[in-house]
């Protein structure tokens, strides 16, 4: 059954089930179908997608109706497929070592072939992962057998969610299935530590201290800025931006551009035509805008021109994505 066939009825919500192994084999099966799950992480009730499957991670976006394609984290079963998805070098081992399954988010470079959706990245060259503690989430990932996209269980800008009826009062219509695993032990997000740089910063405190961390890592600096912290999941982000001049809101293109099209009929002219969805489907163009961005940005393409976006659902982020790759770069 799919969320949209979902209903409350006398005051109850049909798709929160009990986490136990029928349900989570049934949650299972509606990840790897490209489905959204809710649930419990020691930290906050996580809206779970396969992290592979572009179009499932598009959907996070709209079922949280969340405004920019902020990076999101990535939850893994251990310290060892993580590290067959970011490289790990000698301090972020320790902080894996030291604070591993917990409410720690290392974000670290990706490595190039790691099949995780561009989304997750928000199109930068680093991810967010984490390795959770709740029993419920590591069953979760075993018989899902695919990392899975989890950013907090509810609507964009509301409160974060510590119980299953959290999660329905917010999403109630727009996830699959929610697996009840009872309250949250830690009952705020993730500490976010990025190690991409030349040395540890703090993009968001959340479940283990400062202290902890510099207790075993050393100094560890914080960032306060807002539109400056790319990186980190629920902040404001300045994203990817193509090395390729965008040029938006076109309706023709040259034949020296590549075209980013949506919608049928494209116009015919330029060098390289992908699009986003000739259905003119925000969802499907949404899975599909970072890959094709970075299929677009080649030196051969003396421009990207971009066709209109609709801003209705989807669109909105979609557009605000294009808005600021298109940016002229600092």
């Amino acid at each position: 059954m799919r969320a949209e066939d979902m209903r409350r009825d006398g005051g109850a919500v049909a798709n929160i089930v009990p986490a136990g192994e029928a349900s989570i084999a049934r949650a299972a099966e509606t990840l790897r179908a490209g489905g959204l799950v809710a649930f419990p992480t020691e930290t906050v009730y996580g809206l779970g997608a396969d992290a592979t499957d572009d179009r499932a991670v598009a959907a996070i976006f709209e079922a949280k109706g969340r405004p920019r394609f902020n990076p999101l984290i990535v939850h893994l079963p251990n310290f060892q497929q993580a590290a067959d998805c970011v490289e790990i070098d000698e301090l972020a081992r320790t902080a894996a070592e030291r604070f591993w399954p917990g409410p720690l988010t290392l974000v670290l470079p990706r490595r190039a072939e790691t099949g995780i959706s561009y989304l997750c990245s928000a199109g930068l060259d680093s991810l967010a992962v984490r390795v959770p503690g709740h029993p419920v989430a590591q069953a979760l990932l075993a018989a899902t057998g695919r990392p899975l996209a989890a950013p907090s269980a509810n609507a964009s800008g509301s409160v974060s969610p510590t119980t299953a009826a959290h999660v329905a009062d917010s999403l109630d219509g727009r996830v699959d299935l929610i697996l009840d695993g009872g309250p949250c032990t830690v009952g705020v997000e993730s500490s976010v530590l990025d190690l991409t740089g030349d040395r540890p910063v703090l993009l968001r405190p959340g479940g283990i201290p400062k202290e902890a961390l510099e207790a075993a890592l050393g100094t560890i600096e914080e960032d306060s800025s807002e539109d400056h912290a790319p990186r980190s999941p629920g902040r404001l982000a300045n994203h990817y931006a193509p090395g390729r001049p965008l040029r938006l809101a076109a309706r023709d293109a040259n034949p020296d551009e590549a075209l980013l099209a949506f919608g049928p009929s494209p116009p015919t002219g330029a060098r390289t035509t992908l699009n986003l969805s000739e259905r003119g489907d925000l969802v499907e163009a949404a899975a599909n805008l970072f890959a094709m961005l970075h299929a677009l940005d080649d030196p051969h393409h003396a421009a990207i021109a971009v066709m209109p976006i609709p801003r209705r659902g989807l669109g909105a982020a979609i557009n605000d994505r294009l808005r600021r790759a298109a940016a002229p770069h600092e």
